[in-house]
């Protein structure tokens, strides 16, 4: 049977400022949003203090001073590096990796015998912890469905050490199903909730147990396929929910190896012009872009670079000129002249519900004029491309020597990305 692993990195953000921070260890710690607005990440000491997710950072600023908690702005350009190193480690020892979001990966467990699963899964949770200092947890399953309840199961219950692995027909599995609720099912929202609980379906078991024709007949096709992925019958991919994604990417391979940066440039202008387009098809912001570039790895006769960064956004939006601007500027930062380039893509991160933006009395939000014009703009442009065809209406190059600064008062050096703020050694 083929296996499915879940690698969900612990407290993402924070962890990666306490990758080179170690003092921050154990510490209550915060990332905030744009502007230093509100929280965005917690660590587990913060939580405990009961600072909830969301929460305005002028709110808790008598417990920076009274040193309790440390904010930090956030670094979107060091987390994208480091969900990369992630990736690399986890390529390097599995059978193919399935990016997420940019702090959850799937990936495939194939070939290993049941006596090897969780040893590998272990080797794993060690080896990225070692290689990159992110602590991560790890849920290994015959099902997508299976292995995010894996993963929970190893983030919330300590005798798991953050390993996990579960096969649908084992008292162990049956266990868990039936203390999940249905609102920790990955694919069911809050509304399915309320009209599962009418017919008696209140727990994943319940869900597992129940007919799926019945489910696909009252519901939905992607219901009925979350019934028989619970059972452990493989019949979800990453694109079939129709839920908002957590992160968006659009990438393709160029017609033929190109140094060209012109030629490079207009095709992540491209492709960060389509991710916006899928971007308020879900209505949805982003606060970040992140672009990357490869070379072939199989021309061992060609020096081989494959960079990316990520650019935080002046807000979260979901204007084209806004996101194209951002992925121009990381674009220029990792071209480098001397490679011949096979693919680039943009990747749109840290999304969140264009209805639920929560902005902070430090935020400088759109007026509602110019977010008015912004929105009327974007929907003429999508429903011309609708209807003529894509590409139809395509933006131009952005006026140079735009300043878009932020307010980033608590940010912390790019440890990974600079050279000039590489981590330095003092003697003491």
């Amino acid at each position: 049977m083929s296996l499915i692993g879940l690698v969900d990195c612990n407290s993402f953000y924070v962890s990666c400022e306490r990758v080179f921070q170690p003092r921050l260890d154990g510490q209550a710690v915060g990332v905030l949003s744009n502007n230093d607005g509100c929280l965005i990440a917690r660590s587990n000491e913060i939580k405990a203090l009961g600072i909830e997710m969301g929460t305005p950072a002028f709110e808790i600023q008598h417990l920076v001073r009274q040193g309790r908690i440390h904010l930090l702005s956030s670094n979107y350009e060091l987390y994208g590096d480091m969900s990369a190193r992630v990736q690399d480690v986890l390529e390097e020892y599995s059978a193919g990796v399935e990016p997420y979001s940019i702090d959850e990966m799937f990936v495939r467990f194939d070939g290993f015998a049941n006596d090897q699963l969780l040893e590998h899964a272990r080797q794993l949770h060690r080896k990225v912890r070692q290689y990159t200092g992110i602590p991560v947890c790890v849920g290994v399953a015959p099902t997508r469905t299976l292995a995010k309840l894996a993963n929970r199961a190893a983030k919330k219950i300590p005798a798991y050490r953050g390993v996990c692995a579960i096969r649908p027909d084992n008292r162990e599995t049956q266990a868990l199903l039936k203390k999940t609720e249905l609102s920790d099912v990955w694919g069911v929202g809050r509304r399915l909730v309320g009209r599962l609980s009418l017919i008696g379906i209140k727990s994943a078991w319940d869900l597992a147990q129940a007919d799926p024709k019945r489910i696909r007949r009252q519901f939905s096709v992607t219901l009925e396929r979350t019934a028989l992925e619970l059972r452990g019958i493989p019949c979800i991919e990453l694109n079939d929910f129709h839920e908002p994604r957590q992160r968006i990417m659009t990438s393709r391979s160029f017609g033929k190896l190109t140094n060209d940066f012109s030629e490079i440039r207009e095709a992540i202008r491209q492709h960060g012009q389509r991710g916006a387009e899928k971007l308020r098809r879900q209505n949805s912001l982003a606060r970040a872009v992140l672009v990357f570039l490869k070379t072939n790895p199989f021309r061992n006769d060609l020096p081989q670079y494959s960079p990316s960064l990520a650019v935080e956004l002046y807000r979260p939006t979901d204007d084209s000129r806004e996101i194209l601007h951002a992925a121009g500027q990381a674009l220029q930062r990792i071209y480098r002249q001397g490679y011949r380039y096979q693919k680039g893509g943009v990747m749109l991160l840290d999304l969140i519900d264009a209805n639920r933006q929560q902005l902070s009395l430090l935020d400088t939000p759109q007026s509602d004029a110019d977010r008015n014009r912004s929105q009327k703009l974007m929907s003429i442009m999508d429903e011309l491309n609708s209807r003529m065809g894509r590409g139809t209406v395509k933006l131009g190059t952005p006026s140079p020597g735009a300043a878009w600064h932020l307010r980033c008062d608590n940010l912390t050096q790019r440890y990974s990305t600079r050279w000039e703020e590489l981590p330095a050694a003092r003697a003491t």
